[in-house]
């Protein structure tokens, strides 16, 4: 992969040129385990393979994927405290000046920062990366900040069609692109950790304990899913932030005498080897961006039941790769669910079929080169 993204960036002798001029960052408030600091990660470990200088600036809290930062990557973590951290914001300001970097790349919240640093870095050129599934529906405050401070972004690049169209009547800046996110999934050859339950009757769910991703649907649906097919099993992967909705998800699971059928697991670092012991994907969210457990579901190669939000229903193309079903709705996602169960020709043929589509249009490379074109709209 690494040698195929180096040659066509090298076959273009303009962007090759970019290239090796661009000195870009990537700003996010964290690294635990989400979509969003998920791609920061990934957006600076490929363009470190392409060339490019390329670090990655993390805000407040660091977490599991900072040991997935490849070493070719510069890192910097402010420990940002509240909202205008003098302190953090000097060693950020301090930080872009020493190494003399000309691009910032800012992921959600982390673009109030960005902007102060180009206050007293003016030259250096700023990117904000949108990955709220639920920007319409933002706090009166938060969205109007964002649409104020976009008059100081160069760039807007949203990923998914419909925060596209919200930037283009709502954000003052110059560019604005839609580029749909990417997902690199190392798939292991040995399996050391390994999920309860039985093989190949395992439904997973890869998403962190959040109200947005809807768990408690899903568990609405598990219990009709748990009755008719006594085998299968619920595995719900990532971060458990042990507040209110946590205790609503496990306080359900023990009311409906689940324990035995749905495992939680919080945040797995090899996220690839918990897919390849999974027989269904499953996302029960009432909002998204562009999920990248979508995209990893598919490079494991895994049939799915996705809600229609975000951009799901388009990586998934209309069922001809999986299920899409309506948002906060237990009884289609009950069917959808059964259909894949029921059906096992189908799993396999769907999951064939979403690894080629993600492989052929939401893959590193594809979305390496794109970006390098945005790149180059900055210099």
């Amino acid at each position: 992969m690494t040698g195929g993204l180096l040659r066509v960036a090298r076959n273009d002798i303009k962007n090759y040129s970019i290239i090796k001029q661009l000195n870009v960052i990537q700003l996010i408030d964290s690294l635990q385990a989400g979509g969003a600091e998920m791609m920061a990660v990934n957006i600076a470990n490929g363009l470190a393979e392409l060339g490019v200088v390329s670090h990655i600036g993390v805000t407040r809290k660091e977490g599991d994927l900072k040991e997935k930062i490849a070493p070719n990557v510069s890192y910097v973590f402010l420990n940002k405290k509240y909202t205008l951290d003098i302190v953090a914001l000097k060693k950020l300001i301090a930080y872009v000046k020493k190494h003399q970097i000309n691009l910032i790349h800012a992921h959600s919240s982390s673009y109030f920062m960005a902007y102060l640093v180009t206050l007293f870095c003016p030259n250096v050129r700023l990117i904000w990366h949108n990955h709220y599934g639920n920007t319409i529906n933002l706090s009166f405050f938060k969205k109007t900040s964002i649409i104020l401070l976009s008059n100081f972004f160069f760039t807007t690049i949203s990923v998914n069609k419909s925060l596209h169209l919200w930037a283009l009547k709502n954000s003052y800046s110059i560019q604005k692109y839609y580029l749909p996110n990417f997902a690199a999934l190392k798939v292991s050859k040995i399996i050391e950790n390994n999920l309860f339950g039985e093989e190949e009757k395992r439904i997973v769910c890869l998403a962190n304990l959040r109200p947005e991703k809807d768990h408690l649907n899903l568990l609405k649906a598990f219990i009709k899913i748990k009755q008719q097919y006594p085998d299968w099993s619920l595995h719900l992967v990532g971060k458990d932030f042990n507040d209110a909705y946590a205790y609503q998800i496990n306080s359900f699971i023990v009311a409906n005498d689940l324990n035995n059928h749905v495992f939680l697991y919080g945040s797995i670092k090899n996220v690839a080897e918990v897919l390849q012991q999974a027989a269904i994907g499953v996302l029960a969210s009432n909002s998204e961006g562009l999920p990248v457990a979508l995209l990893e579901y598919g490079l494991a190669k895994l049939p799915v039941v996705v809600t229609n939000v975000g951009e799901c229903s388009s990586v998934v193309k209309h069922q001809q790769c999986g299920l899409v079903v309506p948002a906060e709705n237990s009884n289609e996602l009950v069917n959808a669910l059964q259909f894949l169960i029921e059906n096992a020709h189908k799993r396999d043929a769907w999951g064939v079929a979403l690894q080629q589509r993600i492989q052929q249009n939401y893959s590193q490379e594809v979305y390496m080169n794109k970006l390098v074109e945005i790149y180059k709209d900055e210099s």
